[in-house]
């Protein structure tokens, strides 16, 4: 790594590296990263130094309070090796890319856009927690309670190689507050993740594959956007991909964003088939069927999440409602490096 440092520091000094913004952004990220990984193992091998320093002092004169410090500094030690190893699962070409998150009701009724509005808090808390920006690109109630689908933007390093880990059904099984004979009932919400893309991102997108449709904006902006049609919905029609916006205030913009969605999209089918493809070579016999179905939330008759990928369960359902997603998404990324 610190070879690669030195070959970015001369990169980065060829006068001819000047004249391309682009090029010196994405390498002064990459030397960015680098040498924040180099820091971090600096630290790391001073913080195992001071250890083996603080366990020979203990031995040689039995000071408890050597041995305490040594404990505290590996344990410094053990959370900085932590946040290496989850930055090194995290090395998709589009991993450090915001992300974008449409959540979709699924059959049910109330009951399922009532969960669709329980994920839409579980994703916002886990952003605000992580402090990242959320922006709503797209919102349509539900016609009792919650809501039908919602789209949004989570801007922060590595949004969407987090976030990729989530993609799939989602099941709620509850006693459900809609139903006054208080009977059990599942619910399922899907999940759609794709990375935000920069332009410099070539992805052919012809325009006769494309169907757009305008309608109006039924979310929040004033007057201007409920009046006019400037709500942008774009189908691709040779993978049946549709994306929408309608949180900006004018039609131009509105496809703008819209488009940007698309081409997220499409990279991310790209990615998955990849992956898909990489499974078929390893031999892995286990397919998510029920509809890529992914986690389970159990409210009652016991309350339990559940990975079904990971087989990574909690009882704490509130906490993971809450936003704490963490131990799925780590876990997700582990078993999808090893």
């Amino acid at each position: 790594m610190k070879q690669r440092v030195e070959e970015l520091n001369m990169t980065l000094s060829d006068p001819e590296v000047w004249g391309d913004p682009d090029k010196m952004n994405k390498l002064n990220a990459e030397l960015k990263g680098c040498t924040t990984k180099l820091e971090i193992l600096d630290d790391l091998e001073t913080k195992l130094d001071d250890v083996a320093t603080l366990i020979s002092f203990y031995e040689e004169v039995e000071d408890e309070d050597s041995l305490n410090e040594a404990e505290q500094e590996l344990l410094a030690a053990e959370v900085e090796l932590e946040t290496l190893r989850l930055e090194t699962l995290l090395d998709g070409p589009y991993d450090k890319n915001n992300a974008v998150i449409s959540l979709h009701a699924g059959a049910g009724g109330t009951e399922a856009c009532d969960w669709t509005s329980m994920l839409l808090r579980m994703y916002t808390r886990w952003a605000e927690n992580k402090g990242f920006k959320v922006t709503t690109l797209d919102f349509l109630d539900g016609d009792e309670a919650g809501v039908k689908s919602v789209t949004l933007k989570i801007e922060g390093e590595y949004a969407y190689g987090y976030l990729k880990a989530e993609r799939g059904i989602h099941r709620l099984v509850r006693i459900s507050p809609f139903d006054a004979a208080k009977k059990r009932h599942t619910s399922f919400a899907s999940a759609d993740v794709m990375p935000e893309l920069n332009d410099e991102i070539n992805i052919e997108i012809r325009p006769e594959d494309l169907r757009v449709d305008t309608y109006r904006s039924s979310g929040a902006g004033g007057q201007h956007v409920n009046k006019t049609e400037s709500a942008i919905r774009i189908t691709h029609l040779p993978t049946g991909i549709v994306v929408q916006c309608q949180n900006e205030r004018s039609q131009i913009q509105n496809r703008e964003t819209a488009m940007n969605m698309l081409r997220g999209k499409l990279m991310a089918l790209k990615e998955q088939e990849e992956m898909d493809k990489l499974s078929d070579i390893k031999g892995e016999v286990k397919k998510i069927e029920w509809g890529s179905q992914i986690r389970s939330y159990v409210f009652c008759p016991y309350t339990m999440v559940n990975d079904h990928r990971t087989e990574i369960k909690t009882p704490n359902v509130q906490a993971v409602m809450d936003g704490e997603i963490d131990l799925f998404i780590v876990g997700y990324l582990k078993a999808l490096n090893s």
